[in-house]
């Protein structure tokens, strides 16, 4: 009976996680550019004598739902979306991270920014000299028309990558980085989308139902919990007759 009680036991931790998980993809429904958590499990056996009959979940890294979210046209000069697969790149400790985010800010200094931490172009953190107005191409390429001028001058590009879905994980900061823990190339091919930012990719109605789905999975492991304590306790009792 306790061989049944850390499984089951298992599968419930299992499911808690998984609710943690849609709970915090629910919380992000509205923000810029999130990118919805995949919670991420395998079964495992319990080595011992004779057949292996037992299997436990093991929680693995979450992985990153790679799906667009809607593009909303917001007519600001800095704000920027990517269209289709790709990320931004911002600096983030001393090295690199990503994300999808552009709703960018230019500081007194004419530094580029996203949420405080700098924007990182072609050769390193964007700042701007001053301008009249600004545009964004969609190669990534910034534009600005100098005070009293008429023509429009590139400055600096944005570095875009494109790694692949299954090789990048979320950091504590909740931006984008490589699981294999290294610096991206950039990726000529992502395109851009200037005066537009990206919605959430999270779906509320099917958070909700895997959410669903999840509580009736905890209540069926709790009934056989409640089942394997019963079938020790009638065992305990046979033994002490």
């Amino acid at each position: 009976m306790d061989a049944l009680i850390y499984t089951v036991m298992s599968g419930a931790s299992r499911a808690l996680h998984a609710q943690q998980v849609h709970a915090n993809n629910m919380a992000n429904v509205e923000t810029t550019g999130f990118r919805a958590d995949l919670e991420v499990a395998q079964s495992q056996q319990v080595p011992g004598y004779g057949y292996d009959d037992r299997h436990l979940a093991s929680l693995q890294a979450n992985a990153v739902n790679a799906a667009s979210g809607t593009l909303v046209q917001t007519g600001r000069e800095l704000d920027v979306a990517v269209r289709g697969p790709g990320y931004f790149t911002v600096g983030y400790r001393g090295g690199e991270a990503y994300t999808r985010g552009g709703n960018f800010e230019v500081d007194a200094d004419g530094a580029l920014s996203l949420n405080g931490r700098p924007v990182l172009g072609d050769g390193g953190a964007i700042v701007l000299p001053p301008y009249d107005r600004l545009s964004i191409g969609q190669d990534g390429m910034i534009s600005i028309v100098p005070p009293g001028g008429s023509e429009a001058q590139a400055v600096d590009r944005l570095k875009l990558v494109n790694p692949p879905a299954a090789g990048v994980v979320k950091n504590e900061a909740g931006l984008i980085v490589p699981r294999s823990g290294q610096t991206l190339e950039a990726d000529d091919s992502v395109r851009v989308q200037g005066g537009h930012l990206e919605r959430s990719n999270v779906s509320a109605v099917e958070e909700m139902l895997q959410t669903m789905g999840l509580n009736r999975d905890f209540e069926l492991q709790m009934r056989l919990f409640k089942a394997a304590d019963g079938m020790a306790d009638s065992g305990n009792r046979l033994i002490r007759s």
